[in-house]
């Protein structure tokens, strides 16, 4: 579910703090009942790390949230994100990660590597504070360690998921390019579409 963000909250992230406060924001907007259960959010990033949007992946329980890291992706791709960062609050207060939490992180990063789609943080939040992977050196330790091997399955799943974000990409471009009367040739050669692609469009 797209978290709607007002313009003010599509901020270039500097560092974690800057992301905790519009992710306060959004945490504190849910009603009670629901700020006792574990949410899992993406925040999609351009190439100068402003937040293009932010999507609420999973509602959990009071202790826990399944996230499926390639539905993650796949949506990442979708939206066109260069880079992402995961949050997640802990309505006990806790902040300190479990070994769960460092399992995703260590699996998620693994997975935005291969796609070049990284992950650059994973924040914990609660209504009064956060931890940071970054900030606190434990992301760059996971990557360092990281023994998470992607199955051919993902690697397939993968693939065909970035074949078809860079159709959708190469058919909005050709549509752009027959609005401006380019040739269909000229549109092919361009895009790489066939004849056959663009004359259906």
């Amino acid at each position: 579910m797209n978290v709607r963000l007002t313009e003010e909250q599509k901020i270039k992230i500097l560092n974690a703090d800057d992301l905790y406060k519009v992710m306060q924001q959004v945490l504190l907007r849910e009603n009670k009942i629901d700020r006792n259960k574990e949410h899992f959010w993406i925040v999609c990033l351009a190439t100068n790390n402003q937040i293009l949007l932010i999507e609420l992946i999973s509602l959990g329980t009071v202790n826990q949230t399944l996230v499926e890291p390639m539905e993650v992706f796949s949506f990442a791709l979708q939206k066109r994100a260069v880079k992402i960062i995961m949050v997640h609050n802990h309505p006990s207060g806790e902040l300190s990660p479990s070994d769960i939490d460092i399992e995703l992180t260590d699996k998620m990063q693994a997975i935005g590597k291969f796609i070049n789609v990284p992950v650059i943080d994973h924040l914990i939040i609660t209504e009064k504070s956060y931890y940071s992977f970054a900030e606190k050196g434990l992301l760059a330790k996971i990557m360092q360690d990281s023994e998470y091997d992607l199955t051919f399955s993902q690697i397939e799943l993968l693939k065909k998921q970035l074949d078809k974000a860079e159709l959708r990409k190469a058919k909005e471009m050709a549509k752009k390019m027959l609005d401006k009367k380019y040739a269909i040739e000229e549109i092919a050669e361009i895009t790489g579409l066939s004849k056959e692609q663009i004359e259906r469009l």
